[in-house]
């Protein structure tokens, strides 16, 4: 059997308690893939609207589909069909956060109004200032956004 030195013995005391606490902390949840508030995706926004109307078209309760964790809500049963069909074309890039916040390497929520359709996909936007800089170089933007996502989710 050997001893151990007064260094080590000491030094073992020490690490013992922050090893605990180490042990014992909780962990960071995780961001949710979709930005949501109540369970409810992007403000409750119809996504099919972006691409029909060119504008943001509020969804409704009555025409509701769970969509990787999140209530997606419609303007119709046809667009709530056509997202059912293929949700990948139709939702938001970046699981519907901020686009231009992603390429910076943070999450941030957005608004209806802060949007923009670019090559066949949806980006949102945190506000209107957010959406004129991601619109200042939007490939680039993209790119920087898509080296960071997912691991902004935490």
């Amino acid at each position: 059997m050997t001893l151990l030195s007064r260094r080590a013995a000491l030094g073992l005391a020490l690490a013992a308690p922050a090893a605990l606490v180490l042990a014992t902390r909780p962990a960071m949840a995780r961001e949710p893939d979709t930005y949501q508030e109540q369970g409810i995706a992007i403000d409750g926004t119809d996504p099919v609207g972006y691409f029909d109307e060119q504008r943001p078209v509020p969804g409704s309760a009555e025409h509701e589909f769970d969509w990787k964790g999140a209530t997606w809500r419609f303007a119709s049963a046809e667009t709530k069909a056509r997202f059912m069909a293929d949700p990948e074309a139709f939702a938001p890039q970046f699981g519907g956060y901020c686009a231009y916040a992603a390429s910076l390497g943070y999450l941030a929520p957005t608004m209806p109004e802060a949007w923009t359709v670019h090559n066949g996909q949806l980006f949102l936007n945190a506000n209107l200032r957010a959406r004129e800089l991601w619109l200042q170089d939007t490939d680039a933007n993209i790119e920087k956004g898509r080296a960071n996502w997912p691991g902004i989710l935490g």
